[in-house]
C-alpha cells in the first residue's frame, strides 16, 4: 500500500521532481548549501588565492630589487702613485672591487670594469692598449696619447666606461671612492674628483 501511494504521488511530480526523489532514494542527492556556509568557503577561498598573491608577490620583488649590499664600505685604499707606472693598466682589484686603476702621463684614473653595454667585464688587451668585452665586442680606449682611457669606440657599448671618485689621502695613498661615479656624457669627466694628477 505505501508503494502505491509512492508511485501515485510520483505520477503527479513533474519530470524534475522525480528525478530528484529518484536521488534523495539512492543517497545520492545532497541537500544544498546553505548561506551562511557558502560565504564563509567563499571568504576561505578568498584568503587562500589573496595569500598566494601576496606570497608570489613578495618572491618577484625579491627577484626585481637589487642586491647591492649596503652594508660593504664603499671605499678602500689603491696604494702610492709611485706602484703604477705611466700609461699603464692595473688589474690589482678588478674582480675584488670592480675598478681598474688607470695611469696616463698626466694623472690616475679609477675605471669601472663593468661594460656600458650589458654588464659584463671587459678584458684588458695590453698588446692593443684597449679593454675589450668579451661579451659582444665592444672596445674601450686604455691609456694612450691624445686619448682619454674608457672612452667607447667599436661594438654595441653606448657610452664610455665610468670613472669613481679618486683622491689622494693625507698619507699619500689612493682613495677610490665606489659611492661616487663621473660619467663622460654628461661631463663630469672635468671634475677635479674623477682623477688625481700625477
Amino acid at each position: 500500500m505505501a508503494q502505491d501511494q509512492q508511485k501515485q504521488d510520483a505520477a503527479k511530480l513533474s519530470k524534475r521532481e522525480q528525478a530528484i526523489a529518484q536521488l534523495k532514494a539512492d543517497g545520492v542527492w545532497k541537500t544544498p548549501v546553505d548561506r551562511r556556509k557558502f560565504i564563509t568557503t567563499a571568504a576561505a577561498g578568498w584568503a587562500i588565492f589573496a595569500a598566494a598573491f601576496a606570497g608570489l608577490g613578495s618572491i618577484l620583488g625579491a627577484f626585481m630589487a637589487p642586491r647591492l649590499d649596503f652594508t660593504k664600505a664603499q671605499k678602500f685604499r689603491a696604494g702610492v702613485p709611485d706602484e703604477y707606472a705611466n700609461d699603464s693598466v692595473s688589474e690589482q682589484f678588478k674582480n675584488t672591487e670592480k675598478v681598474w686603476i688607470v695611469r696616463t702621463t698626466e694623472k690616475i684614473l679609477a675605471i669601472s670594469t663593468v661594460c656600458t653595454h650589458l654588464g659584463c667585464t671587459p678584458n684588458w688587451s695590453e698588446n692593443e692598449m684597449k679593454f675589450k668585452c668579451p661579451c659582444h665586442g665592444s672596445g674601450f680606449y686604455g691609456p694612450r696619447p691624445g686619448v682619454e682611457p674608457g672612452v667607447n669606440f667599436e661594438g654595441p657599448a653606448p657610452t664610455a666606461l665610468p670613472r669613481f671618485k679618486i683622491t689622494m689621502a693625507d698619507d699619500g695613498q689612493l682613495t677610490v671612492d665606489k659611492g661616487q661615479m663621473f660619467f663622460k656624457e654628461k661631463g663630469e669627466w672635468g671634475n677635479p674628483e674623477s682623477f688625481v694628477p700625477v
